[in-house]
């Protein structure tokens, strides 16, 4: 893939994004609105470009832009938020700080107390690693010197932190994506967002998921992982380099399925904490029998094999999902129920509305799916979710 050609497609999704972007606002502004906003992002780019000279005009647009914006979060979000605001116990202001101003200090990644201590101790909450190991918040240095990029990352940032990593010389390294998810935004896997961002000739794209938990690891468990690409050597030469005691590494041969069955498997995880959270824990079989069905269907349609859905990358990921206390998806699902807040990231809940908007798009049933949205995004309560799962037309199983 030309490097011109990236280019354009990065244009064109970025072009898509703030058009859809504008779009919302007008629901809830205007048309006018919206267009201050849409014509404040120009100009911040123009502002880029022109040294970050901010004339008179650029000036007032942006002002322009604040204001809608204002009005957009004030419509959107006041009685959210003010219904959160009156729940909680908010301490009695100390008379001394009344007046002060306080300011937030971003002091980049190298200067985190958390990477500090992790580069210091050379030891984190579930290992230490030896002095072989070199830790470094430099992204130059680190993806210069790699031969091997491994990406774990929350995946609706994986395009931008793509684009960080782009501006740097990649030829002849392999990016190993260890991670689950859809882009919400384009419905693109993750593997496809990375390919707009290099050139496939030059520089190689694999996924490495499974089933499979750092607490377990630590503790000596074993486990079997897979490792799928579009090119057959490297995925066969790095099973064989990552093999290990701990983790017995397969061979994927169907990067669709293996990619949609490990993004899914986090949308049925939070199915699961709800039922933890209702006691209905019994109904877990159930819902192992039937969601491997609607993904297999989805897998099926975008051109994948559809019996990924029943190996390592989703049915085989089930035990460390559906059931695990490390799980986050599952937590995040069982505190939902409860009313109580989850703290870490659970990447199924973006992943639902990316299933959910694939599935419309292709025309696939997923009704398990198609419930947890509506109770993530639509304030459905849970139980009628439930019962119009179980009030469907009667059909047979298989």
């Amino acid at each position: 893939m030309s490097a011109n050609h990236m280019n354009l497609k990065r244009i064109s999704h970025r072009i898509k994004e703030e058009l859809g972007s504008t779009i919302e606002v007008a629901k809830v502004v205007g048309i006018k609105g919206a267009f201050a906003t849409f014509r404040g992002k120009v100009d911040i780019q123009i502002m880029v470009h022109n040294g970050h000279i901010e004339y008179p005009r650029i000036k007032k647009h942006l002002m322009q832009k604040h204001e809608a914006m204002n009005a957009y979060f004030e419509k959107m979000f006041t009685e959210m938020t003010a219904e959160r605001i009156g729940a909680l116990d908010i301490p009695k202001q100390d008379e001394n700080y009344k007046d002060c101003i306080w300011i937030c200090w971003w002091q980049g990644l190298e200067n985190a107390p958390e990477f500090i201590a992790l580069k210091n101790n050379k030891k984190n909450d579930y290992l230490s690693y030896p002095d072989s190991i070199e830790v470094s918040s430099d992204l130059k240095y680190s993806v210069e010197r790699a031969e091997v990029i491994v990406i774990s990352i929350s995946c609706q940032h994986l395009r931008e932190y793509m684009t960080d990593i782009a501006k740097y010389d990649l030829t002849g390294k392999t990016i190993v994506l260890c991670m689950k998810g859809i882009e919400e935004t384009t419905g693109e896997r993750l593997s496809e967002v990375v390919s707009e961002f290099i050139d496939k000739d030059k520089t190689k794209v694999a996924v490495w998921v499974g089933p499979g938990h750092p607490q377990d690891y630590v503790r000596g468990i074993p486990n079997c992982m897979v490792i799928d690409s579009e090119d057959e050597g490297v995925k066969r030469k790095l099973v064989k380099e990552f093999n290990s005691e701990l983790i017995r590494f397969y061979i994927g041969t169907d990067l669709i399925g293996t990619e949609i069955g490990a993004a899914a498997k986090n949308v049925i995880g939070i199915c699961a904490g709800m039922l933890d959270g209702l006691g209905y824990t019994s109904l877990k079989g159930g819902l192992m029998a039937r969601a491997p069905r609607e993904v297999a269907a989805l897998i099926k349609v975008m051109g994948g094999n559809e019996m990924s859905a029943y190996g390592l990358c989703h049915l085989g990921d089930y035990e460390a999902t559906l059931f695990s206390k490390w799980s986050h998806n599952r937590m995040y699902g069982e505190q939902l129920i409860k009313g109580e807040k989850f703290e870490k990231l659970a990447e199924g809940v973006m992943t639902t509305k990316a299933i959910y908007k694939l599935a419309k798009k292709m025309g696939v049933e997923m009704p398990i799916v198609n419930q947890l949205y509506e109770v993530l995004f639509e304030n459905k309560e849970i139980t009628p979710a439930l019962d119009a799962l179980f009030k469907r037309d009667v059909r047979s199983e298989f």
